[in-house]
């Protein structure tokens, strides 16, 4: 199989990336061949600094935005410039656990799918953040019918051209099960476990992203009703 790209978009998490990076890069199960691409959202912080640093010691390619564009852009800029057609997408705040990088790329691999989406177990967020998730996750779910009970899970795996003919939005990083199952490719879901941020702060807002959210799932609704009737 060709190799993977592991993309990491980053905002302000000059305190996880250091972290991050080792904890992937201990896999010794890991045995594929991959690249990291690290994306400096604008960050405010020395996250960049700390990625500048950490390519003289390590094989890191990295972009950074001069204004802050949001995550679905930042693993944009990341995807386009990579070099395997094989896409992992990791958060940069070092809640996702490195270690079920190799659960998602076993059913990758095994069961010859397109996708294999995270679904994190006993989240480590507040109880509000974790309450409006799961509202949403319904919602959504009932409207687009993907079967998935957590599209905000950072950790995936997915073929890179098939996301790139999808029309990118803002928030699209969101809705890839529901975007890929609504052009016919097979998804796979895997539990995977959340870790406690342990540097920065969450950048997320909860009514923002409610607001945001139901507009979103309009637009995926549209993209995918447009793409059956063109079959």
């Amino acid at each position: 199989m060709d190799g993977f790209s592991i993309v990491i978009p980053i905002y302000n998490e000059e305190g996880n990336i250091d972290k991050l990076l080792k904890e992937i890069d201990n896999q010794k199960d890991l045995k594929f061949v991959y690249e990291f691409i690290c994306v400096n959202d604008a960050s405010s912080d020395k996250s960049l600094e700390v990625i500048k640093q950490l390519k003289l010691k390590t094989k890191i390619t990295f972009f950074s935005h001069q204004d802050n564009l949001g995550q679905s852009r930042a693993l944009l800029t990341g995807i386009e410039n990579s070099n395997y057609n094989n896409i992992i997408t990791i958060d940069g705040d070092g809640q996702n656990d490195p270690k079920d990088i190799n659960k998602l790329l076993e059913i990758y691999i095994k069961s010859n799918v397109c996708l294999v989406s995270g679904i994190r177990e006993n989240r480590k967020d507040s109880f509000l953040k974790i309450i409006s998730s799961i509202i949403a996750n319904k919602f959504r779910s009932y409207i687009l019918k993907d079967g998935c009970k957590d599209i905000g899970c950072g950790l995936k795996i997915f073929k890179k051209n098939i996301f790139l003919s999808f029309p990118y939005f803002d928030g699209i990083h969101r809705f890839l099960p529901s975007l890929f199952i609504g052009f016919g490719y097979k998804v796979k879901y895997m539990p995977v476990s959340h870790r406690p941020r342990l540097s920065g702060t969450s950048k997320y807002g909860t009514i923002d992203r409610l607001f945001k959210g139901i507009r979103d799932i309009i637009k995926v609704k549209t993209i995918i009703n447009s793409n059956k009737l063109n079959v």
